[in-house]
């Protein structure tokens, strides 16, 4: 069974304003994450952008779900799904 952590996965780059928020809103409300910098791992850019078929910024990953962009309702939604909020 993989841990809370490996459940919310947060991809980002170091430029990105909507990414500091968005983990942010994940931290402040006690949601175990990871993350990583598609900026610095491009096998991980080309891995969302054949996910989301999209290149923007953050992409928050919960469950099996990717959330493009800092959409609060949308990552309250997937948490509540997976029982992390």
């Amino acid at each position: 069974m993989s841990t809370d952590e490996n459940k919310v996965v947060v991809y980002y780059t170091s430029s990105c304003p909507w990414c500091v928020k968005a983990k942010e809103y994940l931290a402040s409300n006690n949601v175990p994450f990871s993350q990583v910098d598609v900026g610095a791992d491009k096998d991980a850019a080309r891995e969302i952008v054949q996910m989301t078929h999209q290149r923007g910024v953050p992409v928050i990953k919960i469950g099996e779900r990717y959330i493009v962009g800092f959409d609060q309702d949308a990552i309250k939604s997937g948490l509540k799904e997976i029982n992390l909020l």
